[in-house]
């Protein structure tokens, strides 16, 4: 049984390294894959490995709305006027929000909900990774294919705005895994996404007011770029906090992503959350409370980290009722820590 179990989830691992049937296959290096059979066979039959490595459902936050009448998380941006900074908003996000699939549990799955469901549960920064394979975009989480392209991303938020006029998105984009079969750049293939629906996007460089960019999204960028776009984020640290200074813009981010001890991940989500609320600047604060710990055979459990982070959103938003908190992208967002993340800005 124990080989049996293994064998699965190494079958499981490979169908799911694989790129998207339109784009071209590249075959698997012989040594990655004697990699994982040595990893997999150190397998036991034990149950607890599977609840160390398995539980990622989070129970929702129960929260009421302090949303005025008539309006809902599809449309909160609504109620906010025009010429309020995007960092004077508190802002419910996602980290690696088109990551719902994964080989193994807790290693590569962030989130429960789909691009639209987010966006219909509050959500208004998405955290985008893309492959650039054949020309296109295939969303990954590392070298795990999505199932999902970036053509899918796009129709799902664009949709969504074209409902919800009021709102913006925020979105990251940022390269991930290695490049494949290209005759373009990167930034090329981005641009010929933004082409196809030009309007819907803003690719400016400042920190905007929610009125100049309604109805749009906003990029931030993470690749490296010719020429002005979106907000610049390139100069992006390792696993820390660190500012990024540009002429039009300012960030403070914290990404400490690969965490040894889930309390010091916790007082750096909160030091950085007091710090949004205690300011008056136009510096756009970035908080992920997203982050993964290294569990059995040195194998990253995300849940760990979510299931330690998440509960600890909820309890701070519930006392920190009203405040400009920044963006917060978490893993495994539901609604109600979205609400309640939403209701600081009434």
């Amino acid at each position: 049984m124990a080989n049996n179990l293994c064998c699965n989830l190494l079958s499981k691992l490979i169908n799911q390294i694989l790129i998207p049937k339109q784009f071209v296959m590249n075959k698997f290096k012989p040594s990655l894959i004697l990699a994982l059979v040595l990893a997999f066979s150190a397998c036991k039959k034990d149950n607890t490995i599977q609840e160390k490595l398995g539980d990622y459902s989070m129970p929702d936050a129960i929260s009421a709305t302090s949303l005025p009448s008539g309006y809902s998380l599809s449309n909160w941006m609504g109620t906010i006027p025009d010429g309020t900074s995007i960092a004077a908003i508190s802002i419910p996000g996602t980290h690696d929000s088109g990551a719902r699939t994964e080989p193994v549990s807790g290693t590569a799955k962030c989130q429960n909900l789909s691009i639209a469901d987010q966006l219909s549960a509050g959500v208004r920064y998405l955290d985008i990774r893309c492959r650039h394979i054949d020309n296109g975009f295939a969303i990954h989480h590392g070298a795990i294919y999505q199932n999902l392209n970036f053509g899918d991303v796009l129709n799902a938020c664009i949709n969504f705005l074209n409902n919800n006029p009021s709102e913006t998105i925020i979105m990251s984009v940022k390269e991930e895994h290695t490049p494949s079969n290209n005759t373009r750049t990167f930034e090329q293939t981005f641009d010929s996404y933004v082409q196809q629906n030009a309007s819907k996007w803003d690719l400016g460089n400042n920190v905007p007011t929610l009125g100049a960019v309604r109805g749009k999204i906003r990029l931030l960028r993470r690749f490296d770029s010719g020429a002005v776009k979106g907000i610049a984020a390139t100069s992006w640290a390792d696993n820390t906090t660190f500012e990024i200074n540009n002429s039009n813009a300012n960030l403070k981010v914290q990404d400490f992503y690969n965490v040894n001890d889930v309390n010091t991940k916790w007082a750096n989500v909160e030091s950085l959350l007091n710090e949004a609320k205690n300011s008056t600047s136009n510096r756009i604060y970035l908080n992920y409370g997203s982050g993964y710990k290294a569990g059995i055979f040195g194998i990253p459990n995300i849940n760990t980290v979510a299931n330690s982070v998440n509960p600890k959103i909820t309890t701070y938003f519930s006392n920190n009722t009203h405040g400009r908190f920044g963006i917060i992208p978490l893993d495994f967002i539901d609604s109600g820590r979205s609400q309640l993340i939403v209701n600081t800005n009434f």
